[in-house]
């Protein structure tokens, strides 16, 4: 058996993925790696979000629906890619509806169909004033 106790867990997983040769469930994965490091149960317990971040962010990995985890490296480009321009307009488009009047530029305005209130005079409440007055 190999020595892990220096290398860290997303390397562990590494090895782990790339003697397995195919795709790993989340918790077999974690708990092979933690077999490997010779992981108390509490210590499982305190490291499983850690682990679970850092493989999520490490760009050897690629997790494939249904909790399946790979090596990107044996994914193909098309399965593993995400569209950046799908993900920003989405955004886009559920952020439109949470923007203040005042963001608006003239031009947006208008495009959307955003109606400005007239200003009828009336002042604004100033809130921190009126905390001064209790």
């Amino acid at each position: 058996m190999e020595n892990y106790k220096n290398e860290s867990m997303v390397d562990v997983a590494f090895s782990v993925l790339t003697d397995a040769g195919s795709t790993v469930k989340f918790k077999d994965l974690y708990n092979l790696v933690c077999e490997k490091l010779e992981l108390s149960e509490e210590e499982k317990a305190d490291k499983i979000s850690n682990f679970y971040t850092n493989l999520s962010l490490d760009g050897r990995f690629v997790t494939l629906g249904e909790n399946e985890w790979d090596l990107r490296s044996r994914q193909k480009y098309e399965k593993v890619h995400i569209d950046m321009n799908d993900v920003y307009s989405d955004i886009d488009d559920e952020t439109t509806g949470n923007m203040d009047l005042e963001e608006y530029s003239d031009e947006e305005r208008e495009s959307e169909g955003i109606v400005v209130p007239e200003d009828d005079g009336d002042e604004s409440i100033d809130y921190d004033k009126s905390r001064e007055d209790l």
